[in-house]
């Protein structure tokens, strides 16, 4: 509830004014933020701008694709288990370069690795793959998937996280954010 009303005073232009030199005090000997967000490394897609938190307030994993590796679950589980936040959400956006580039079979150095880890999801994907990254549906339907597909590989590849969502002590959610409204749509797998 605290990300969507952040979103909503985001997207609504009225967000909390913050004296941010304050909260670089306030924080400087320990933090606890309320959640972590996995979610794309896009300059646009500025999880504590979209969500309308201040220092210390969240977590933030960014990386291309808002995939997950052993060093994102291990920060997920730093997170978790050591700090104390209690949600994560896993958020994908509109127009992702990183879901066109795995459409798109793109080889380029170490991101053609990355890519390797969204191409699951371009084959579960409904809409025919003629057009490419072109087609726009195609595109956010791929985006969607990866979403869910983290968020199952986050239960799979983590039993420590797997043990904390099963006990309730932490919740897991997704959801799509809108490069063109600002608006972040949240669901449940």
């Amino acid at each position: 509830e605290m990300l969507r009303s952040g979103n909503q005073r985001f997207v609504e232009g009225k967000m909390a004014k913050r004296d941010y030199q304050k909260q670089v005090k306030e924080t400087a000997e320990g933090q606890f933020p309320f959640a972590t967000v996995v979610s794309c490394l896009d300059s646009r897609t500025s999880s504590e701008l979209l969500f309308d938190q201040g220092l210390g307030d969240i977590f933030n994993a960014r990386v291309a694709g808002n995939i997950v590796n052993e060093d994102i679950l291990g920060s997920l589980e730093f997170a978790s288990k050591v700090v104390g936040s209690k949600l994560i959400a896993v958020i994908g956006h509109s127009n992702c370069g990183a879901i066109k580039g795995a459409i798109d079979d793109v080889k380029l150095g170490n991101l053609t690795g990355l890519l390797e880890k969204i191409r699951p999801s371009v084959a579960d994907a409904g809409h025919s793959k003629e057009k490419g990254s072109k087609d726009h549906a195609l595109v956010e339907e791929v985006a969607e998937l990866n979403v869910k597909r983290v968020m199952d590989e986050i239960r799979t590849k983590s039993p420590l996280l797997k043990e904390m969502l099963d006990k309730g002590e932490i919740k897991l959610v997704g959801g799509m954010y809108d490069l063109s409204t600002g608006k972040v749509s949240f669901y449940q797998k």
